[in-house]
């Protein structure tokens, strides 16, 4: 079973202005994917925050996978991303470009993210957007994703499925 931890970057909402409204269908979305939620950080934007947050969930929680929520756009504290790259170890291009481009098929305003993924030790790190239908359906396109990458980090080799059909093929 995967582990998760849920980071959610909001300077309204981690002082009370605002309602948070993004991490409870994250959470729930992940429940329903037998993904275990260990913990929901609410942190408000800033580098350091937000990285601490994320380094806490994998070093100390142990968690499998981070999802952020927030703070990917264009706003002068949107800064998830920046805090990302400073604690991940290597980035994965790959799971940010699948976001933005089927997000797009419902909002051009997906081109706008900044989000990226990575990895920390062999933990999967991912940046998805703020509002809770935008994390939900970017959580749906991750998953699938998470167990296969989450195996190669501890180890697992790279076997595919049409490997084995290369390898039986005639030459």
């Amino acid at each position: 079973m995967i582990r998760a931890g849920i980071v959610t970057a909001s300077d309204s909402r981690s002082d009370g202005q605002a309602v948070d409204r993004a991490t409870g269908p994250l959470r729930d979305e992940l429940e329903q994917h037998e993904v275990a939620v260990v913990a929901c950080l609410l942190v408000p934007d800033d580098v350091e925050r937000i990285g601490a947050a994320i380094a806490r969930l994998v070093d100390v929680d142990g968690v499998d996978l981070v999802l952020t929520t927030g703070g990917t756009g264009l706003g002068p504290r949107d800064v998830t991303p920046e805090a990302t790259r400073a604690v991940i170890e290597r980035e994965v291009p790959g799971i940010a470009e699948l976001l933005r481009i089927e997000s797009a098929r419902s909002t051009q305003h997906a081109w706008l993210s900044r989000g990226l993924a990575g990895t920390r030790g062999r933990a999967l790190v991912v940046n998805l957007p703020g509002s809770p239908r935008g994390a939900v359906e970017c959580a749906r396109m991750v998953l699938p994703l998470a167990g296969h990458a989450l195996d190669v980090l501890r180890g697992a080799g790279h076997d595919h499925p049409d490997d084995a059909r290369m390898k039986a093929a005639p030459t």
